[in-house]
């Protein structure tokens, strides 16, 4: 954020000042005593289980200047500026909101069922080859983290790359109003957080609302094999660009695999201008790379550092991540996971090269936010890996389908059994890749049987 005076914030967020120097100034925006930064705004939130109103005199002590709070319990801290507000998170959001609206740049917005973080960190790269980009960090793309995000914008950035996420019906249009943005990216309509919309149409509903805030000069990205392509084309006044592999205004050919990388010419408009080599291997992986293409070709960027920038980003940790430890190559896609997202990652090991009788292994824990549908989903994702002539592994509760699904599968019912039954079974050519929800941090399974070497 720009360095703004407490009375400024406080119109910008509804507030008022109701104690120190209304001219003291703020740097950045913290709403975390344990990581803001000297001379902070922080903002107090409440949730269902803690009221952050009653640790301001810890955020004062760790550098805050101002104090957005609701209620301040004893007396100012020494050096503050206090601002009251009836409610702290729609502080937040005013802030970004104002904050956003007086910078002037490029906001991208991402959604979609799954491929999110990876087609945010090949947009961010793209863009930055040409334009001083930011983009949402970790897993900030909630109602409290895209107002964080855009409120680490600072006066040099020309674009922004914010991710948005979603667990029930109507959460995506507010981030679309404090955010928005002029692009859109949706990567895909699955069956993520279906529990709660019901459907894959309610779940389109829902992402579409990314589509319909975006204005006429602006442009919406979609895959061009998902089935919601037309309607979302109904649902905004933009321009809709389809991107894939072999089809789409922006598209793939001549694509290539050799189990590290994905080779192929990348095609704008029916004419080749580049070779892409990304550094992530799956078809979902170079729909994720073309979504980002686009985006570049559509603000500008020219098609060499399009490629270039393709071919040298960094995905973000667990986002079929590879790694080899003890001569096993080791895929970690530990971040999250859905019926759409395991099944891309199963055919995705299915076609990578193994020698000296390399074997295929997938270790999988369970998919959460899919209610009724996980009785069905679990053991489908089972038989799948097993057709694809993988050997079948399943960790923890709630996991047992996608073993039992397999017929030889093997399931151990947490951590602890499953590091000391997996410990000493691979051998060096193996392939290992480990999948599940976040809920499930199958990543300590992981971890402790193949500790990285870097």
């Amino acid at each position: 954020m720009i360095a703004t005076e407490a009375k400024t914030l406080a119109e910008a967020c509804g507030g008022e000042v109701v104690a120190g120097d209304p001219a003291r100034v703020a740097e950045t925006v913290s709403t975390d005593t344990r990581t803001l930064e000297p001379k902070a705004c922080w903002v107090a939130l409440k949730g269902d289980r803690f009221d952050a109103n009653a640790f301001a005199g810890q955020a004062a002590a760790a550098g805050a200047t101002v104090l957005v709070v609701e209620k301040l319990d004893g007396p100012v801290p020494e050096g503050t500026t206090v601002i009251v507000v009836k409610d702290g998170l729609l502080a937040l959001q005013k802030l970004a909101h104002w904050h956003r609206m007086r910078l002037k740049l490029e906001v991208v917005g991402i959604t979609g069922s799954n491929g999110k973080t990876s087609t945010k960190d090949f947009t961010r790269t793209v863009l930055g080859t040409q334009f001083e980009t930011m983009a949402t960090r970790g897993n900030f793309n909630n109602h409290i983290g895209v107002p964080l995000t855009l409120l680490s914008i600072e006066a040099g950035h020309q674009a922004a790359v914010v991710e948005m996420g979603m667990n029930h019906a109507g959460e995506i249009a507010p981030l679309c109003q404090i955010a928005r943005p002029r692009i859109g990216i949706i990567t895909n309509i699955g069956t993520a957080h279906i529990e709660y919309l019901g459907s894959r149409e309610g779940i389109a509903e829902e992402k579409g609302a990314l589509a319909r805030a975006l204005p006429e000069d602006g442009a919406l990205l979609v895959p061009a094999g998902c089935d919601f392509a037309d309607y979302f084309k109904t649902r905004t006044h933009a321009r809709v660009i389809p991107v894939g592999n072999c089809r789409g205004v922006v598209r793939a050919e001549n694509l290539r695999q050799d189990g590290m990388r994905s080779q192929f010419t990348l095609v704008v408009e029916g004419r080749p201008v580049g070779e892409v080599n990304l550094p992530v291997i799956g078809r979902h992986m170079v729909k994720n790379a073309l979504l980002a293409a686009g985006c570049g070709w559509f603000l500008g960027v020219p098609f060499d550092k399009i490629c270039q920038g393709l071919s040298g980003t960094m995905l973000t940790s667990g986002r079929l991540r590879r790694y080899e430890t003890g001569g096993v190559t080791v895929f970690d896609d530990t971040y999250n996971a859905n019926p759409e997202s395991m099944t891309a990652a199963i055919d995705t090991l299915a076609e990578v090269p193994v020698a000296n009788g390399g074997r295929r292994f997938v270790v999988l824990g369970r998919m959460g936010e899919l209610g009724e549908h996980a009785a069905e989903a679990h053991p489908r994702i089972g038989r799948l890996a097993a057709e694809r002539g993988l050997q079948v592994v399943s960790v923890g509760e709630g996991a047992e389908g996608i073993s039992r699904g397999a017929g030889r599968g093997e399931h151990f019912p947490d951590v602890d059994d499953a590091v000391a039954g997996l410990a000493g079974r691979f051998r060096p050519g193996d392939v290992v890749l480990f999948k599940a929800s976040r809920g499930a941090a199958l990543e300590r399974v992981m971890n402790r049987v193949f500790p990285p070497e870097n």
